[in-house]
């Protein structure tokens, strides 16, 4: 079975590729993705961009599984900020916007700023995803899958991406940015929903 994953982030199809490798399933980039207008993402839920995503791409590749991701950080202490913004946090603040940062960097630095004007805030902090799986604009399934862990008050660790080296995961003592690309996929949001999409495959027929 082929699943075409409507992303073109490396590192996420690399995730979603090495998990379901063991399952009988070819995780996919959709062709042309990057002549497809992309969906505007004007969901209040990450469940909602989601679903929106793998409606308007599956228009484009008929007939074939297509499923989409969308995923960031809640913290309970900013109100679940950046939430649904996670990956436009930094220009939807307006911080930073002439840094020579990468977008990742002016997030992260963002992050940290909104939670030094605290007075002692906790540090706790969730990564959520959701994927959503469609055929021909209707959509066939949904899994959701998330993370707990902690923000550091520095970056740590040169893998993964967006807020991965803020994020330490406590009963590990690293970040996910410090940890392989196998050891992040047994433990990450993203790696949780996609298990728990790939178990649903199991029990449908499409």
């Amino acid at each position: 079975m082929n699943l075409y994953a409507a992303t073109s982030n490396p590192g996420k199809l690399a995730e979603f590729a090495t998990s379901a490798s063991t399952s009988g399933i070819d995780v996919l980039a959709l062709p042309n993705l990057a002549q497809i207008p992309e969906p505007i993402e004007d969901a209040d839920t990450f469940l909602g961009n989601a679903t929106l995503k793998a409606i308007a791409y599956s228009l484009h590749a008929p007939n074939d599984l297509v499923f989409a991701d969308d995923s960031g950080l809640e913290v309970p202490a900013l109100n679940n900020a950046p939430g649904v913004r996670s990956a436009r946090f930094a220009d939807d603040m307006a911080f930073e916007p002439n840094s020579p940062l990468t977008k990742d960097q002016r997030n992260n630095r963002c992050l940290l700023h909104l939670l030094a004007q605290l007075p002692n805030p906790s540090r706790t902090a969730r990564f959520v995803c959701s994927l959503a799986l469609a055929r021909n604009g209707k959509i066939l399934l949904t899994a959701e899958g998330e993370t707990p862990g902690e923000l550091l008050t520095a970056p740590r660790g040169n893998d993964g991406f967006g807020y991965d080296p803020l994020f330490l995961v406590p009963h590990l003592g690293l970040t996910l940015a410090e940890l392989s690309r196998e050891q992040k996929w047994q433990i990450s949001h993203r790696g949780n929903a996609f298990r728990n999409l790939l178990a649903q495959l199991k029990t449908h027929r499409f």
